[in-house]
């Protein structure tokens, strides 16, 4: 599933009030956080995941990552905010149409 630009630019809005939900520590990411990701997305479809990396590719590998590893579509990177979504089962958030 891919995200036009105006789906994009709907959920960046439905974001901007969002904290984050999971963040990664030191230890990076784990089986344990990428498991905590996935059932916040299936809970919510729409979260932030908030990275601590010092390194900017490092930062954008893990990111890369999780985006990979959930089958959620990136919807936006800001500093060390990644914002990503994923359709639930049961859609709550109404995307516009093409």
């Amino acid at each position: 599933m891919t995200l036009n630009n105006k789906q994009k630019q709907y959920l960046k809005g439905l974001a901007h009030s969002l904290k984050p939900v999971v963040l990664l520590g030191q230890h990076g990411l784990t089986e344990g956080v990428l498991a905590e990701i996935d059932l916040a997305l299936a809970h919510h479809e729409l979260i932030k995941v908030k990275v601590a990396a010092e390194d900017r590719e490092m930062k954008q590998l893990v990111m890369d990552a999780i985006v990979r590893e959930t089958g959620a579509i990136k919807v936006q990177s800001m500093g060390h905010v990644l914002t990503i979504y994923r359709k639930a089962n049961e859609p709550k958030i109404q995307l516009p149409r093409k």
